[in-house]
């Protein structure tokens, strides 16, 4: 019998098709004015032959070799629900009592769950907080380096990851619009939460009403064709050197906004003394922009009502800091922060829902544990705790000890996708005791961990999705029963605690029907402080979703406003109350590698030093997939080259290098290499090669450091070094790599297969 069921993904609501307990088919939902085709990948991806089907423990592991035993290589043997419960209870509390509750590490990290009570890390640090606590990470791998700078400069992340500017004031009041990056529309498929409501719509409604798109990238390709956008080719990484060329070029001009220099912000007068050297010569000379075009871009800001914004992607580079920060200086220079429709905002076309209108109202989520343990790390520097126990690293500011970690608790993530320098990780990775992954498929992290618990999908489990950018809140009904003895985290970790004996504390003797309505109508109820009624819980059940009201016609919302308007009584959160040009804050830090104020440094890596062979590699969100998640899916598949993840290069590179269309190649550097499909792309510029990220991490040799990547993760490639000791965020971005072509035979894509199980005596 065929049954249709509401559903979510952080690719787009949907209705689940099921027959006999299996999911067949998906169907956008009906209110999706551009429904993801991702979503048509579910049922190949849920019903993989990749799913872990019931509990595994890493023989090894189960021999006794542990701590500083490689991992990726080993066999693993299946075991009881029971078992392994009782086992991860014992050693839990045998950490904590010979090492500490700082020797566990809490390692969630990822695009989980749409679902707001099943989501991974919320259950996880839940289950870890009420046990006692653990070493923590905070950030994001995607804008980590910003979560640290901006509320320095501005006194908020909302600028980031928050409610900014929205398409339809820019619409009105815009007539120019930098994309430092791009602004690529795949990305408005993807939203945490879940989404009815990319924002391609909007953005091309913006550019139909007269907004001129200027895409200042590497590649062409970072906007779509019907924005009609402008393409400026610029060499990965010297954005900041081309926005302080054209702050200086304004300042030569003497259209500064000195008024609103003046009122709104400090630190002025110190930085414009260092802009005297940086021309729209010496910029040409690192952007590879002419001079004539760093002037009229500079020239056509100042003329035109402006709304410069930065790609996430930016700040992913060695020293990301200088170009965010360089770009609030523009628009402050330019006197545009708190216009309508104007000012400085990052991550237009990095996420979806940034920028779709909304009125404000509460979020759905589980309630926190307080963590008792005060010990965290920023997200990207995982190795760098797992290699120095005992030691310390710098953060904003701060030293942040480095506890000896013990054992690894992770769920719903994946370290081997989003981690740079792969290899280097799988050393480090050795040094723990324990490393438990919590996970419906045999991802990498899973076939280097110890303990594998099976973690149901999001289809085998009843849910709410909702997402702060849109305006619908979604049922998520249970569509197939669990597969195989896979349990969802909550049930998991309510037994765990059991043995540990806090089960009422962690699961307040709800289940998950009760969760349910508990979570919703919490958000009900303050949502009536908001002045809307939301349907009771049995009407919301029933119907599918809940939809919110949109602002009302002509209120369209412009960030920082009410500051423009009245600085002294609107204040920003920093020190000055105004915008830091100059931080005394950060230069009192004395940091070698992040000055007090905006500055131009020239990367560690990248073409400015290059060898005559090597390429700028920028690793990418690709159409096909969500990082690693659907990779076993039929969209990723179709997508690839001979099994391997395709390699976009510049016609003119391969020529020169005698590769092409279709070849399979090598791709190298110090780190690392893995093989890639050669496709030639005229969108790009010279010198620079896109490689996207998510192909499943697959070792020709498994557990060996150094080995080939047959499958093209690019991470293998990337280096592991935080972008400044400020922020220390990602620097993936700054990534220099060879390329020779592959000869002999083919090795097997082995990535979505299980590894090998071996029966062990209980």
């Amino acid at each position: 019998m065929t049954e249709i069921k509401p559903h979510a993904a952080h690719w787009g609501f949907f209705d689940a098709v099921t027959e006999g307990g299996r999911l067949v088919g998906v169907r956008p939902f009906g209110q999706d004015p551009v429904p993801a085709t991702l979503i048509h990948s579910l049922p190949a991806t849920v019903h993989s032959a990749a799913r872990v089907d019931r509990p595994y423990i890493r023989k090894g592991w189960l021999e006794g070799r542990r701590r500083g035993a490689l991992r990726g290589g080993d066999a693993f043997v299946p075991v009881s629900w029971d078992r392994v419960t009782r086992l991860l209870a014992e050693e839990i509390a045998a950490t904590r009592a010979t090492h500490g509750d700082a020797a566990i590490f809490g390692g969630s990290y990822g695009w989980s769950s749409a679902g707001r009570f099943h989501h991974a890390k919320s259950q996880l640090q839940r289950f870890l907080g009420l046990g006692g606590g653990y070493t923590s990470s905070i950030n994001a791998y995607s804008y980590a380096t910003a979560q640290a700078l901006v509320p320095h400069v501005l006194g908020t992340n909302e600028v980031v990851l928050g409610r900014m500017t929205d398409w339809a004031a820019i619409a009105r009041h815009a007539k120019l619009m930098l994309c430092f990056g791009g602004l690529a529309a795949k990305n408005g498929y993807v939203t945490s939460g879940g989404s009815a409501m990319t924002y391609g719509p909007n953005m091309r409604a913006a550019a139909a009403a007269g907004v001129r798109m200027v895409n200042i990238s590497p590649y062409r390709g970072d906007t779509e064709d019907a924005l009609a956008a402008e393409w400026v080719p610029i060499r990965p990484g010297t954005d900041a050197a081309l926005m302080l060329a054209m702050l200086q070029h304004i300042v030569a001009l003497g259209r500064e906004d000195r008024d609103f220099l003046a009122r709104h912000c400090v630190g002025w007068e110190k930085l414009r003394p260092t802009l005297e050297s940086r021309t729209p010569e010496w910029a040409e000379a690192i952007t590879g922009i002419p001079a004539a075009t760093i002037r009229d871009l500079a020239e056509r800001c100042l003329d035109n009502p402006t709304m410069l914004t930065a790609a996430w992607s930016l700040q992913r580079a060695d020293y990301g800091e200088q170009p965010y920060w360089a770009l609030v200086a523009l628009a402050a220079a330019l006197g545009s922060i708190g216009k309508p429709g104007q000012g400085v905002a990052f991550g237009y076309g990095s996420s979806g829902g940034i920028g779709n209108p909304r009125r404000e109202l509460p979020g759905i989520s589980l309630p926190p544990a307080r963590n008792p343990v005060q010990h965290f790390i920023p997200v990207g520097r995982i190795t760098e705790l797992l290699e120095r126990p005992g030691g310390t690293l710098s953060y904003n500011g701060r030293e942040l000890p480095l506890p000896d970690i013990r054992m690894i608790f992770w769920a719903g993530g994946n370290p081997f996708h989003h981690h740079q320098d792969l290899n280097r990780l799988l050393r480090a990775w050795a040094h723990p005791e324990t490393i438990v992954v919590s996970e419906p498929w045999w991802t990498a992290v899973a076939r280097h961990a110890d303990i594998v618990l099976p973690a149901t999908t999001t289809l085998e489990r009843n849910d709410i999705a909702h997402s702060s950018r849109d305006r619908f809140v979604r049922a998520m009904h249970q569509a197939i029963p669990a597969q195989g003895q896979a349990r969802s985290d909550h049930d998991a970790f309510a037994d765990i605690a059991d043995g540990l004996g806090y089960r009422d504390r962690f699961t307040e003797q709800r289940d998950e029907a009760a969760w349910l309505r508990f979570l919703y109508d919490k958000w009900r109820t303050a949502c009536g402080r908001f002045g809307f009624d939301a349907p009771d819980f049995d009407r919301f059940w029933a119907e599918g979703f809940v939809e919110m009201p949109p602002p009302e016609p002509g209120q369209e919302y412009t960030q920082f406003a009410d500051f423009r308007a009245e600085p002294e009584a609107h204040p920003l959160d920093t020190p000055s109350g105004k915008v830091e040009l100059f931080s005394e804050t950060i230069a009192g830090f004395a940091l070698p590698d992040c000055p007090g104020h905006p500055a131009w440094i020239a990367p560690r890596e990248s073409l400015l030093e290059a060898a005559e062979d090597e390429l700028h590699l920028l690793s990418y969100q690709p159409p096909t997939r969500l990082h690693s998640q659907l990779d076993p899916g039929p969209i990723a598949a179709a997508d690839k080259i001979q099994g391997r993840e395709p390699l976009l290069i510049h016609p003119e590179d391969a020529a020169a290098r005698g590769l092409q269309d279709g070849q399979v190649v090598r791709v190298f550097n110090a780190r690392g290499a893995c093989l890639a499909g050669v496709r030639l792309d005229a969108k790009l510029r010279r010198g620079v090669v896109l490689l996207a990220t998510g192909a499943w991490y697959d070792p020709l040799e498994p557990g060996v450091p150094g080995s080939l990547c047959v499958h093209g993760n690019p991470n293998v490639l990337t280096a592991d070094v935080g972008s400044s000791s400020l922020t220390q965020g990602p620097s993936a971005q700054s990534c220099l790599v060879r390329i020779a072509p592959w000869e002999g035979p083919l090795p097997e894509v082995r990535a979505h297969i299980p590894p090998a199980i071996e029966e062990m005596p209980a």
